[in-house]
């Protein structure tokens, strides 16, 4: 007959060894020195946003490791630290030939569950500054995947809508502070380290700007820790290293928004930041083919600084055009753009307009660009253009946004032209539509447009084109209906 009380002593027996070995290991591999809290000790702090040439690095270091000296510090450079700052763990962003591709790497650096992005200057006083942002974190609500604490002041939380199609962040006021799209102030953020490393971009500059762009597209949220405050210190502390930081802010906002796809931020600090092309940098599209802009295969419609740079093109080409008695109206696109939107088409890529071939000889700069090309005292290309008996003014030199002028002439009552660009829309029309003309919103100003625009546009471009929007060359591309 077996005994039960036997089986019930093997089983504490082997219970009660692996409790010991548990406890035995735990005790082993435990650091000396002070205890360590849960939820600190799975946090990596990383140091981002500070300037080499002027910076409190040394400081923070000491006062993070003073109150808890288990603590990881990462200081992230592209550069090697110089003067360097003893003890500090420098992660490497720039790779360097003579190391392997993983030095470069976050992953690498990283072993912790949780990462605290923290700005040059702060300091972790009282010591649990940290582990009551885990718990914050642990406790978000659902969709939060960051928590906020501001350094010296508190933090205003920001509602913020990224728009891929529109290439455009918009930062707006917002009320609860459990669910923000941002935060504006200077922020120490912590987040889990998977989080982070699922960033295409995750430690580019400026870093908070960056952190929360990437955060929008993904649909997280911020939860700002209104009873956590981080003592800090603003560097760089001089006048001239500020002057200095300003400008390297700049160069690494612009270079960061344009790598995520960013050319216009509103609603951050009072006024709109541009981030596309200007003057002097060439258009954010290439060369377009069979009238689709590579930008409408990947979803999005003209980044805004293009649509802006037209609108100052048409109207300087419409000043010009007035200043010398040259008649002229919307043409194609442009014509349906006003009339369905009262601007450009938000997915166009040049602006058309007609004009009276006759009156080319009233215009110098028309005249000067007959035989070549012509700059205009404001920087404009005038041109006549390579593809057909028509004439192209460009936004400068450099940047090819352009407006065409495609001269026209009466015959037999209709309007004709001696070159077509083989376009379902290039049809002749009824000279009566020109006489007289109208005006209609355009590019912020009133333009000259035909009369009758609407049945103008329904030949040129089928009955619903005002009503059903489609791109330019549906063979090609179809807009998506949703």
């Amino acid at each position: 007959m077996r005994c039960p009380l036997c089986h019930v002593l093997v089983a504490l027996t082997l219970i009660c060894n692996v409790l010991l070995l548990y406890y035995t290991w735990h005790l082993h591999i435990r650091p000396a020195g002070r205890p360590q809290s849960p939820l600190s000790a799975g946090i990596t702090v990383i140091v981002r946003e500070f300037r080499p040439f002027e910076h409190g690095l040394a400081e923070l270091h000491h006062s993070f490791l003073h109150s808890r000296p288990t603590l990881q510090i990462l200081v992230a450079s592209e550069t090697v630290l110089y003067p360097p700052v003893p003890g500090a763990t420098l992660l490497r962003l720039h790779p360097s030939p003579e190391q392997p591709s993983s030095a470069s790497r976050l992953e690498s650096h990283v072993h912790t569950r949780l990462v605290a992005l923290v700005p040059d200057g702060c300091a972790l006083d009282p010591p649990d500054l940290l582990e009551r942002m885990a718990r914050g974190l642990r406790d978000a609500p659902p969709g939060v995947r960051l928590v906020a604490a501001g350094a010296r002041a508190p933090l205003r939380c920001l509602h913020l809508n990224v728009s891929r199609r529109e290439w455009t962040a918009q930062y707006s006021a917002a009320g609860d502070r459990d669910s923000c799209g941002a935060v504006a102030g200077a922020a120490v953020i912590l987040m889990r380290s998977r989080d982070l490393f699922d960033l295409p971009f995750p430690l580019s500059r400026p870093l908070q700007a960056a952190i929360f762009i990437q955060a929008a597209l993904r649909g997280w949220r911020v939860k700002v820790m209104d009873d956590v405050l981080f003592p800090h210190t603003p560097f760089p502390a001089t006048d001239h290293g500020r002057w200095k930081a300003d400008q390297a802010e700049r160069a690494e906002e612009a270079a960061t928004m344009r790598a995520l796809n960013i050319r216009l931020v509103r609603g951050l600090d009072g006024g709109d930041r541009w981030f596309g092309c200007t003057k002097d940098t060439p258009r954010c599209f290439g060369t377009v083919v069979g009238e689709t802009p590579d930008y409408l295969y990947e979803g999005r419609w003209t980044p805004p600084c293009c649509l802006r740079a037209l609108r100052v093109t048409a109207l300087h080409v419409i000043k010009v055009l007035e200043a010398n008695n040259v008649r002229y109206w919307l043409e194609g696109g442009s014509l349906l753009g006003a009339a369905r939107h009262g601007d450009i088409i938000p997915w166009d890529y040049d602006v058309d307009l007609g004009i009276y071939l006759e009156d080319i000889t009233l215009c110098p700069e028309l005249r000067g660009a007959q035989g070549g090309s012509l700059i205009d005292e404001e920087g404009f290309v005038w041109e006549r253009a390579v593809e057909g008996d028509f004439f192209r003014v460009q936004y400068s030199q450099i940047n090819h946004l352009h407006v065409d002028l495609w001269p026209f002439y009466p015959r037999d009552g209709l309007m004709t032209r001696d070159s077509w660009t083989g376009h379902p829309q290039d049809i002749e029309f009824p000279e009566s539509f020109l006489q007289p003309l109208q005006t209609l919103r355009f590019a912020g100003a009133s333009v000259q447009a035909p009369n009758r625009h609407v049945e103008l546009l329904k030949m040129k471009f089928g009955e619903r084109a005002i009503e059903v929007p489609e791109y330019p060359n549906p063979a090609v591309l179809r807009m998506e209906r949703r």
